[in-house]
C-alpha cells in the first residue's frame, strides 16, 4: 500500500501502515465479540503478542 502526499513523491511508513493494521484488527474483534469487553487475553491474541515477528 502506497500513500502519496500532494507533490507526487511515494512515501511508504511500514510501521504505521502495520500500527493501522493492528488498530482494525481490534476494532473488529471488539465488535464481534458478544462480551461487554474484550478479555486481556483476547486482546493479546488479536495482537498476537508473544508471536514470532514475521521472516524473523
Amino acid at each position: 500500500m502506497r500513500v502519496a502526499p500532494g507533490g507526487g513523491t511515494a512515501v511508504q511508513d511500514h510501521e504505521a501502515l502495520a500500527e493501522i493494521e493492528l488498530c482494525g484488527e481490534l476494532i473488529i474483534a471488539a465488535s464481534a465479540a458478544g462480551e461487554e469487553r474484550l478479555s486481556l487475553e483476547s486482546i493479546d491474541q488479536v495482537l498476537r503478542v508473544g508471536e514470532e515477528p514475521a521472516g524473523g
